[in-house]
C-alpha cells in the first residue's frame, strides 16, 4: 500500500475518533459506490440533512454482529414470509445486510431530521453495552431507521460498506455503531463516481479513502484486537 494510502486511512480512523464524516469508496467491482459515514452517536439533524441532501440514498446504521445478537435482530431476508424475499440474487455480494428498521419510542412520526437523529444516537448509545439494554422497549419497528447486521468477522467474510464502517469505528475506538449512506450522482441518477466524490471531499475539506486501502491497514489489527 502506498505511502498516501496508508495516509488517508490514518485520517480516516482519525476523523472518526473525532465524530467527523468520512467517504469510503468500496470497489468498483463490487457496488462501486462511495459512502458518506458517521459515527452514530456524532449524528446531528443538521448531519441527517446533509445526507438526504448531499448523499440522497438510504440513511442506515450498521451494528456488529455481536450488537444485533444481543438486540435480536435477524437478516430481514430470513424472517420476511413472502416469495418475493426468495432467491435473493444480488449482482455484488452474495447477501443483503438489511435487519429491520426502526424508530426510537421518543420519536413523533420518525422520519424528519430530528427524530432521526434521535434514533440514530440512541443506537449508539445501546451498542456501548447491549446486554444490558431493553431493546423493545426502547425501540419500535418497523421505523424509518434502517438497520444493517455486519458479518460476523468484518471484513474477512464480507466487504461492503457496512463491515468497513465498523473496521474504522473499532480503530478509531467508537462504539459499533456507524451510519453509512450512499451518494448519488444527482445528474445522472446512479452511484457518485470515485472522481466526483473525492472532489466532494476535498470541497468540503473531508477525508475520501478506498475501501481496500482500509482493509489492507485496518483489518488485521482490528481482528486481533489491537
Amino acid at each position: 500500500m502506498s505511502q498516501d494510502a496508508a495516509g488517508s486511512v490514518e485520517r480516516a480512523v482519525e476523523a472518526v475518533r473525532r465524530g467527523e464524516p468520512v467517504l469510503v469508496h468500496d470497489a468498483a467491482d463490487r457496488e462501486g459506490e462511495t459512502d458518506l459515514i458517521y459515527p452514530a452517536g456524532a449524528v446531528t439533524p443538521d448531519a441527517v440533512a446533509r445526507m438526504r441532501n448531499d448523499a440522497g440514498g438510504l440513511v442506515c446504521v450498521a451494528l456488529s454482529d455481536s450488537v444485533a445478537e444481543a438486540f435480536a435482530l435477524p437478516y430481514q431476508q430470513e424472517v420476511l414470509d413472502h416469495p418475493a424475499a426468495a432467491d435473493h440474487d444480488l449482482g455484488y455480494d452474495e447477501r443483503s445486510s438489511f435487519s429491520v428498521t426502526v424508530n426510537h419510542r421518543d420519536t413523533y412520526t420518525g422520519i424528519t431530521d430530528d427524530d432521526r437523529a434521535l434514533t440514530i444516537t440512541r443506537l449508539a448509545e445501546a451498542a456501548v453495552d447491549p446486554e444490558s439494554v431493553d431493546f423493545a422497549g426502547e425501540f419500535r419497528a418497523p421505523g424509518h431507521v434502517h438497520l444493517l447486521r455486519a458479518a460476523p468477522g468484518l471484513v474477512a467474510d464480507r466487504e461492503g460498506h457496512t463491515e468497513l464502517a465498523l473496521v474504522l469505528a473499532a480503530a478509531a475506538g467508537q462504539p459499533p455503531a456507524m451510519v453509512v449512506c450512499e451518494m448519488l450522482d444527482d445528474e445522472t441518477g446512479g452511484a457518485l463516481s470515485p472522481t466526483a466524490a473525492r472532489a466532494y471531499a476535498e470541497r468540503h475539506d473531508l477525508v475520501y479513502v478506498e475501501g481496500r486501502d482500509v482493509i489492507a491497514a485496518l483489518s488485521e489489527a482490528v481482528e486481533s484486537g489491537d
